[in-house]
C-alpha cells in the first residue's frame, strides 16, 4: 500500500516520502526497508533502526533525532499499529486432504507446499497450513494443528491436541473501550530434539518468530505466548503460562503451574519452583520461589489482612 493511503486510514501526519510503497510491518529488532516499525520508547531507537530505511510509527512527542527517517505521527501509536497490522492481514489457504502414506486412517489435511524430511509420521486429523517446513524424524500426534510459516527441526515430537502457530493474544483498548485486535503475521520456529506434550498452545510472533530452541522439553497443557523465546535444554512442567515477549535462558527448569508475566527475562540455569508467579527479571542463576506455604483458610484470612496493611505499617515504623 502507498504510505499516503495508510496515513489517511489511521489519521497520521507524514514527515518524509508519502509515496513509499509499504509492504507490511517490521519489528524494531529487525527493521526492514519499506516496512512500518512501531516505536513506543526511546529504548527502541537502536543504531540499526536509525540507520534503516524503515518508516517509524510514533506518537506526537517525537524525538528530534528521528528526522532522518520517514515518520508516521499519530495520537496513539499502539492503536494505529493494530489497525495497520489488519490492513496487511493475509488469509490462510485452506488445507486439502492428503494421504502421504495412502492410508485413510492416517488422514492429514495439509497444503500442497508442505516440506517434510525423512521418517515423518503422524496421527489422525493432523491439520497443516501453507509454507510449513518439517525436518527429519518428526512425529506429530492426533488432532494437531500447525499454522502457516511454522518451522520444525529434526527429531521433534509434538503430542496430540497441540496447536503450533496460533494467533497471539495481542489487543489494544481504544478510547471507546472496545478492543482492537493486532494481527499476528510472524511464525513459530522449533529447533532440533524438542519434545512438546499434549494439548499445548504455542502462539506465533506478532512480526518475528516465537522460538523454541533445541533440546527443550515441554509437558502437557502449557501455553507459550507470542514473541517468546525459550532457551536451549529448558524443561517446562505442566500448566505453565508464559506471557508475550518473555525471554527464557538456557537450561531453565520451570515447575508446574508457574505463571510468567510479559517481557520478563531469565538468565541461564534458573530453577523456578512450582506454582510461583514471576513478575520481575531473574538475572542470576539459582532457584527462585514466589509463593507462600499453604495454611488453613481461616489463618490465611488473618495473614492476608496484615499483608494489605504492610505499607501503612512501614510508614508507621519510619515515623517512629
Amino acid at each position: 500500500m502507498i504510505l499516503s493511503k495508510i496515513a489517511k486510514l489511521i489519521n497520521a501526519e507524514i514527515i518524509g516520502d508519502e509515496n513509499l510503497s509499504i509492504q507490511g510491518v517490521s519489528s524494531f529488532e529487525n527493521p526492514k526497508t519499506n516496512f512500518i516499525t512501531l516505536i513506543t520508547s526511546n529504548k527502541h531507537l537502536s543504531d540499526n533502526v536509525l540507520e534503516s530505511k524503515t518508516v517509524l510509527l510514533v506518537n506526537k512527542n517525537i524525538n528530534q533525532k528521528l528526522s532522518s527517517n520517514t515518520l508516521l505521527i499519530v495520537d496513539d501509536s499502539r492503536i494505529a499499529f493494530a489497525k495497520i497490522t489488519n490492513l496487511f492481514l493475509k488469509k490462510s489457504i485452506s488445507p486439502s486432504p492428503s494421504f502421504i502414506n495412502n492410508s485413510i486412517k492416517h488422514k492429514i489435511f495439509c497444503c500442497p507446499d508442505l516440506v517434510f524430511g525423512s521418517n515423518f509420521s503422524y496421527g489422525i486429523n493432523v491439520f497443516i497450513e501453507e509454507n510449513v517446513s518439517i525436518g527429519n524424524n518428526v512425529y506429530i500426534g492426533n488432532n494437531v494443528t500447525i499454522y502457516r510459516n511454522s518451522i520444525i527441526g529434526n527429531n521433534v515430537t509434538i503430542g496430540s491436541g497441540t496447536t503450533i502457530g496460533s494467533e497471539g493474544f495481542g489487543n489494544v483498548l481504544q478510547d471507546n473501550k472496545k478492543w482492537l485486535h493486532i494481527n499476528h503475521s510472524g511464525s513459530v520456529v522449533i529447533g532440533n530434539d524438542v519434545r512438546i506434550g499434549e494439548n499445548c498452545c504455542i502462539d506465533r510472533g506478532t512480526i518475528d518468530s516465537t522460538e523454541i530452541n533445541s533440546g527443550v522439553i515441554i509437558d502437557n497443557l502449557v501455553h507459550i505466548a507470542h514473541n517468546v523465546s525459550i532457551g536451549e535444554d529448558t524443561a517446562i512442567a505442566a500448566k505453565v503460562g508464559i506471557a508475550g515477549s518473555t525471554r527464557i535462558g538456557k537450561r531453565n527448569m520451570i515447575g508446574g503451574m508457574v505463571g510468567i508475566v510479559d517481557h520478563i527475562k531469565t538468565c541461564d540455569d534458573v530453577i523456578i519452583s512450582a506454582t510461583s508467579t514471576v513478575n520481575d527479571d531473574l538475572l542470576e542463576p539459582g532457584r527462585y520461589t514466589g509463593i507462600l506455604p499453604i495454611i488453613k483458610h481461616s489463618s490465611w484470612k488473618r495473614v492476608a489482612l496484615w499483608i494489605t496493611k504492610l505499607d501503612k505499617i512501614v510508614k508507621f515504623i519510619k515515623f517512629k
